[in-house]
């Protein structure tokens, strides 16, 4: 049907041809237009057997209506039932063809095919922007982030803080899932798909997220990167993740309509009331939810939980027997002390590793290392911060040894050195929270005889128990700087008359 501007063009076709006397090759130059189209003007005018004097009063849309409306139906042709066409299209392996075979067996005098749909198109034109494209039922569902947040209070303070609303939306049925989350990290990102497919139900065949790093790390029209623990959920449900491309909103309207309403909806009504927690907001966002799914649509005349019930369950994928255990993902270089590093942590891995890009997979009580997608090792996962946890067995030999280290046999050895020795190495030991952080201490000194010689480290450790010194650093300066050499040692004989505060050497025996 011709435009408006078009309309305009014809009507001063006319003007010229019939007011001024042009001739139609002389309208063509005027109009820049061919002269062709000029026949093709006059010819529908002469057809139309109406007189220049009855049209130049009128408007173009009245002499659109005359020359170009299509007459309407015949008498007695039955319309098809465009809302059933509508929902059925959304059924898997359903076409207008076949639709058209049921119509014609049906009403024998019906619309030809090619008349059939054009009829359905221009009745699709009229439904709103969310209904005008047709999904296959349980095929998609669409998830996003609502730009506009709700908002809890801190009890104490009242200190208001906006929260993340997550928004779930299904391609056929439109039905849809909502919930504040406290922000879009990995773990809400997740979980939320977790709790909004047991809202369902049901999963589908493609989730179409938006580019959120928690979805992908990094975004392409032809080939994005999807976030590991994004593919391990999907994965674990058998589905397909098909990222929308990057600022293309249209290529997921459902949610973004879904969104809209949940904003209109939800966010709207809940405005003046105030909520002190993450589950008392998501209590009143599930039963204001539960409303609008229930709500007949104004076109189709159908809630959208009717539409699922319909369309989508039965088409949609079951959900598995094991719900799905949140973890992530990290990658990480092994250092040259065979440890990673996980959350301030350090967890050793089997010192052949050292050098190597490992990943991690996170749980909430366990840390396990893979290498090349085979598992090398496990720990239990420790919220203790710049501390280690080292297994035994992932040490190379010369480190296994030490670990063969104890109180008992270090201060046996400085024995052998001399009395003030072993005593030096126990009170070291003593003095620290855990033996074992005494142990390398007790190495270092043991160390300084190799250089000094045992006589005159037997001589410095005797200093060192009399001014209560208990750092290699202190004892070697005693030896640098030669102080040993002028020093007596006390009687060995010589003891403390308050024995009874003294553990003894038997005391590190049973370590």
């Amino acid at each position: 049907m011709p435009r408006r501007k078009t309309m305009r063009r014809i009507k001063e076709c006319y003007r010229l041809f019939y007011e001024s006397g042009l001739n139609k090759a002389q309208i063509a130059r005027t109009l820049s237009i061919g002269r062709s189209t000029v026949w093709d003007y006059m010819k529908k005018f002469e057809e139309s057997g109406l007189s220049w004097e009855e049209v130049s009063s009128w408007s173009e849309e009245e002499l659109d209506k005359r020359l170009y409306t299509r007459p309407g139906p015949p008498a007695g042709r039955v319309l098809p039932d465009f809302k059933y066409i509508h929902k059925e299209l959304r059924r898997p392996g359903l076409t207008l063809q076949l639709l058209w075979d049921e119509y014609r067996k049906e009403n024998r005098d019906g619309y030809c095919y090619s008349q059939f749909c054009v009829l359905y198109r221009e009745w699709r034109k009229k439904l709103k922007i969310y209904m005008r494209q047709s999904h296959v039922g349980g095929e998609k569902v669409f998830v996003d982030y609502s730009g506009k947040k709700p908002c809890i209070y801190d009890p104490k303070t009242g200190f208001k803080k906006e929260v993340e609303l997550f928004v779930m939306a299904w391609g056929a049925s439109h039905y849809l899932y909502a919930e504040a989350q406290q922000s879009q990290k990995s773990k809400d990102w997740i979980m939320g798909h977790v709790r909004g497919f047991e809202y369902f139900g049901c999963v589908p065949r493609l989730i179409v997220p938006d580019n959120l790093k928690s979805a992908v790390t990094k975004a392409c029209w032809y080939d994005p990167d999807i976030n590991q623990t994004y593919t391990k959920l999907a994965e674990h449900y058998g589905i397909g993740v098909l990222p929308a491309r990057p600022a293309r909103p249209k290529d997921k309207p459902k949610v973004e309509t879904g969104v809209q309403i949940i904003q209109r909806w939800i966010v709207a009504r809940l405005r003046n009331r105030r909520f002190y927690s993450l589950a008392e907001l998501n209590k009143a966002i599930r039963e204001l939810l539960d409303e609008a799914n229930r709500k007949p649509m104004q076109k189709l005349k159908k809630s959208r939980y009717e539409l699922f019930e319909e369309l989508d369950r039965p088409n949609a994928v079951k959900l598995p027997d094991d719900r799905y255990i949140y973890h992530d993902w990290l990658q990480c270089k092994v250092g040259f002390d065979y440890h990673i590093e996980v959350e301030k942590h350090y967890y050793s891995v089997p010192y052949q590793y050292y050098g190597k890009q490992v990943d991690i997979r996170i749980t909430e009580r366990t840390i396990e290392v893979f290498y090349k997608s085979e598992r090398i090792c496990i720990h239990q996962r420790d919220m203790r911060k710049y501390q280690y946890t080292t297994l035994a067995e992932h040490m190379p030999p010369s480190h296994q040894k030490v670990t063969q280290w104890t109180p008992a046999r270090l201060i046996k050895w400085g024995r052998t050195i001399g009395l003030h020795t072993g005593n030096l190495i126990e009170r070291i030991i003593l003095s620290k929270s855990h033996p074992e952080q005494g142990f390398r201490p007790a190495r270092g000194i043991i160390r300084l005889g190799n250089i000094y010689g045992n006589n005159r480290l037997e001589t410095a450790c005797a200093i060192a128990c009399q001014y209560k010194l208990l750092r290699v650093r202190e004892i070697n300066a005693i030896l640098k700087n030669g102080k040993d050499r002028i020093f007596d040692i006390p009687d060995e004989s010589r003891t403390v008359n308050n024995t009874e505060n003294i553990r003894g050497k038997t005391y590190y025996e049973a370590v």
